[in-house]
């Protein structure tokens, strides 16, 4: 198992990528905390993970509030004693043209896009300099190399995302901790399922493999950046995202 008894905290872990992320970690051997703001989702989520057998916790946290994350973070300690992997994929859309972006709705995605991340990294970081590893992965996304019509706010944190990224890796690279971050392009998720079908369609064509990706192939960008098959990679960024933009 390639991470057996890591522990890992998995952020927005109830829904999509996380959820996907969570499944895959826990059976290659993670103890994992499925941290999300969506308490009824996340307990079903856990329960039906632990009736298969796996170690999973759910944690509810908004981490945009840093109380919140300090909570994630001293429960995460109390139950499994330690934190080995940080996943910061957590992330909302709040999409509209700018000449009719709401001021709030473009603050709450800096919130919860840009804020979470570092709410969480600044929060769990201590911990992976004591005892000198960790391994961090942020997600992106394609949106914040290329930008996208329609998402200012989306486009503006994702590139934040990439760019405290590769700070971290310059800081953290000397006390023996990793930070990655993945870029993920169409994936199939609930939020993109609420795009209709001809849109849908017009998006795979733009893709060089000819289809949207799927959150498992996310997540096992996420397990590869987390094993120790990437000990040697720092400050990177792995597009996930079938060739769209080549």
């Amino acid at each position: 198992m390639r991470l057996k008894d890591r522990v890992a905290i998995i952020t927005g872990g109830a829904n999509g990528i996380g959820l996907a992320a969570c499944k895959k970690f826990v059976a290659e051997g993670a103890k994992v905390i499925m941290a999300d703001f969506d308490e009824q989702t996340g307990k079903i989520q856990e329960n039906s993970l632990r009736e298969l057998g796996y170690e999973v916790t759910f944690l509810k946290v908004d981490v945009a509030d840093r109380k919140s994350v300090d909570l994630l973070v001293s429960k995460t300690i109390k139950t499994y004693g330690t934190i080995d992997i940080l996943i910061n994929n957590a992330g909302i859309t709040r999409d509209s043209m700018l000449l009719k972006m709401d001021p709030s709705d473009f603050q709450r995605v800096l919130d919860v896009n840009i804020n979470g991340v570092f709410n969480c990294t600044q929060a769990v970081v201590p911990h992976f300099i004591e005892k000198s590893s960790g391994k961090i992965i942020n997600t992106s996304s394609v949106t914040g190399v290329y930008g996208n019509v329609g998402q200012t706010n989306y486009a503006a944190s994702k590139a934040a995302v990439i760019g405290m990224t590769k700070s971290w890796a310059k800081e953290f690279g000397r006390k023996g901790i990793q930070v990655n971050a993945v870029a993920p392009g169409f994936i199939s998720t609930s939020m993109v399922e609420k795009i209709p079908q001809a849109m849908l369609e017009k998006m795979a064509s733009a893709v060089s493999l000819q289809r949207l990706g799927q959150p498992e192939d996310v997540a096992n960008a996420y397990l590869f950046l987390a094993s120790n098959e990437a000990d040697y990679i720092t400050g990177h960024v792995l597009h996930i995202d079938g060739g769209i933009m080549m």
